[in-house]
């Protein structure tokens, strides 16, 4: 409690920690960092990691719960992580996290991750066109990051780089398609196997390239 707050302001890294969103050595180290004890510069040494990010999600969930069926719209998430988990294991994702209709994979290596995208993408069309896929195929759409994160959280990744990959994958991508933050573009762009396009859109704050395999 503060003067120009008259409420109570939880601030016990063991009880923060208990509702999951960070550790509580992490929540130490913020409320560490706030206090000035601990300068940003070593927050930063201590928790910020190289990594390449994939963030996928399935298109058109909310219309096909609205209109198909909860429970259809459920088993779609189901076939998408029996298809996609093999794919992203197969191309040796370090993290691999389910939440809702969304998946975050790691890897260390960004080529690692395009490739991984791709497969799995191919994998789920062949799925949906199989004898086992529903009435209500699942799609999905792939936003590819790479550079530094802060190795905090569920996902083991947050920051700007993790914010333009959310961003890419769960709002701008559109089904079957793979979006590149400029970082991850800029690891990759030497692929002669794959061909690059610069997306311009004057709502977006950051520049984005889609990627697709040459044919």
């Amino acid at each position: 409690m503060t003067k120009d707050f008259p409420h109570e302001l939880l601030e016990d890294s063991r009880e923060l920690s208990t509702y999951n969103g960070w550790s509580e050595e992490v929540y130490r180290d913020f409320l560490a960092v706030q206090q000035g004890t601990l300068a940003p510069e070593d927050f930063s040494q201590r928790y910020k990691r190289r990594h390449a990010i994939l963030v996928l999600d399935m298109t058109g969930f909310t219309a096909s719960a609205m209109h198909v069926g909860e429970i259809e719209s459920l088993l779609r998430i189901l076939d998408a992580q029996k298809v996609c988990i093999p794919a992203l294991k197969d191309f040796g994702a370090s993290l691999i996290r389910c939440f809702a209709d969304d998946m975050i994979a790691l890897f260390d290596d960004p080529n690692a991750a395009i490739d991984a995208a791709f497969e799995l993408l191919q994998r789920i069309e062949l799925f949906n066109k199989s004898a086992v896929a529903s009435d209500h195929p699942t799609r999905c759409s792939v936003g590819i990051g790479y550079g530094e994160v802060f190795t905090i959280g569920p996902n083991r990744a947050q920051g700007d780089e993790m914010n333009r990959t959310s961003k890419l994958g769960e709002d701008i991508a559109r089904a079957s398609e793979t979006l590149l933050t400029e970082r991850a573009y800029l690891a990759l762009k030497d692929r002669t196997d794959i061909v690059f396009s610069l997306q311009n859109s004057d709502d977006q704050l950051f520049s984005y390239y889609r990627a697709a395999l040459l044919t």
